[in-house]
């Protein structure tokens, strides 16, 4: 990541709008959405600069600072775009506040993306000299071939051992192009398959078609067998510390199947009381908020480690509590102290992490764990318990207070 000085920045803001500049007077209406495909323009980096972009609230066309404060409010604004799903991959950007000129600026640095093509809203925006535009066939190919000579994360490197016969590209047309780009990109569209499931990820490139670990993830038909480690096991124990085993299943398949399938499973053993007597209408409680137990799943699942382990997620049912075992310590930002706190996040998976928002079981990145714990709260259970080590993360779920099973 390359760090940008107040007085680089300001450099850059005395230039003009550029390749690597883009002036906002404010935040309103449309202006957030442009804003939004500046920083995906950015993320993709076509000119291939290698340094950040960055967009700068609070300056007019001319160059001239507009006077106004740059509140706290509109510096959360700007850095909830990173988090909100609507940028896939999530970008790589950081928000402060300068002085220009007298006057307060709020500046948006955006690092140029490992792993292009980056989409805003299903559309891939590039940064052509001043001016925004939607990337053509051949942009794409430029952007797919610089991810291949990056240090991609690992979720986007080839499996050689595989081929495009090993993959659901039926379900892919039909299924997750749909939901991964604007339906007026489909419908101009003219790329092969190849060129399709390249800008995806989901395979190496349009030359090289050989499946990415998220392709295998994702579309695979038998994601197992090539990633061994890749699926689910869910334990239901007989009492509080027994290990007498009374439901056992593996779940495999792509993310998707098990993360539906892993749900099922969730329902079935939550047990609701129903309460007749105390009140008029009938009142039913859960030992669980099974939403908040799917939040920690598929957290688990979006951040585990696919490298150098053949270990499952572990959701392992007590009588009094669910523990989900994830293989893989703290990534990144995230560490033992940090984790499970609100506003700590980072990317182990970044890619599964988009392709996981665009087959909507992830609605907002960074949310997942706060939204479990404000769920626990809520339903009267104890908050999540969060247990990292160096190679794997426990986390406890306890059953609502006076429950007996």
């Amino acid at each position: 990541m390359i760090a940008l000085s107040d007085e680089r920045l300001i450099e850059l803001l005395n230039g003009g709008e550029s390749e690597r500049v883009e002036l906002k007077e404010a935040l309103r209406g449309g202006v957030s959405e442009s804003a939004r495909e500046a920083i995906c323009a950015f993320s993709n980096d076509l000119p291939g600069y290698g340094e950040p972009g960055a967009v700068f609230v609070g300056v007019r066309d001319d160059g001239s600072p507009t006077g106004a404060a740059v509140s706290d409010e509109t510096l959360r604004q700007l850095a909830d775009m990173k988090t909100d799903g609507n940028i896939l991959p999530p970008p790589s950007m950081t928000v402060r506040k300068i002085s220009f000129r007298g006057a307060e600026i709020a500046a948006v640095i955006v690092q140029p993306s490992d792993s292009p093509p980056v989409r805003f809203r299903g559309r891939i925006h590039v940064r052509v000299g001043p001016r925004r535009g939607i990337a053509t066939a051949q942009d794409e190919r430029i952007l797919n071939e610089r991810r291949r000579s990056n240090d991609i994360p690992y979720d986007t490197r080839p499996l050689r051992s595989t081929s495009l016969s090993d993959i659901d590209t039926l379900y892919f047309e039909r299924k997750y192009l749909t939901q991964a780009f604007a339906p007026d990109v489909l419908e101009a569209n003219d790329r092969s398959i190849e060129e399709q499931l390249a800008a995806t990820k989901m395979i190496h490139s349009p030359d090289d078609p050989t499946p990415t670990v998220l392709g295998m993830l994702v579309l695979g038909n038998d994601p197992q067998w090539f990633l061994p480690g890749a699926y689910v096991q869910f334990l239901r124990f007989d009492g509080v510390d027994s290990f007498d085993v009374i439901d056992s299943q593996e779940i495999r398949g792509t993310v998707a199947y098990v993360l539906r399938r892993l749900d099922d499973k969730l329902i079935s053993h939550n047990r609701v009381a129903v309460d007749f007597i105390s009140a008029p209408i009938e009142r039913r409680t859960s030992q669980y908020p099974i939403e908040a137990v799917q939040q920690i799943v598929r957290n688990a699942v979006m951040h585990r480690n696919y490298e150098g382990t053949n270990a499952p997620v572990h959701v392992h049912w007590h009588d009094d509590r669910i523990e989900v075992i994830n293989p893989g310590g703290p990534f990144g930002d995230v560490t033992p102290d940090t984790i499970g706190r609100h506003g700590m996040v980072d990317y182990r998976n970044p890619n599964l992490a988009d392709a996981m928002k665009t087959l909507g079981f992830v609605q907002r990145f960074g949310l997942g764990i706060p939204l479990a714990q404000r769920l626990l709260k809520e339903a009267g259970n104890p908050p999540a318990e969060f247990h990292a080590e160096a190679h794997h993360v426990r986390v406890v779920i306890r059953a609502l207070p006076g429950w007996t099973s």
